[in-house]
């Protein structure tokens, strides 16, 4: 599947350590290739349809909608504060 990042998902992006960066890059990765895969334990955000949390590692989560068969990556960041606003 195809991925579209929004300007918020830009902006928590930029604010990650490097490390985390790439974790997410990674994830990116096997999200567009399976969205399905078991790595990113992806399920839907209570109260937010349609809009669903794929994991990057244990602490850190990315938020995502999928429209017309695109993944829009809305954002990324630590675990309770990127799920409060997703």
């Amino acid at each position: 599947m195809r991925v579209a990042l929004t300007e918020s998902f830009r902006r928590s992006y930029g604010k990650l350590p490097g490390e985390i960066q790439e974790k997410v890059d990674r994830q990116i990765g096997v999200l567009a290739a399976n969205p399905r895969h078991t790595s990113l334990r992806v399920k839907k955000i209570k109260g937010t349809p349609g809009i669903w949390e794929a994991r990057v590692d244990q602490g850190y989560r990315m938020t995502f909608a999928v429209r017309e068969g695109i993944i829009c990556l809305r954002r990324v960041g630590l675990h309770d504060p990127t799920l409060k606003r997703p």
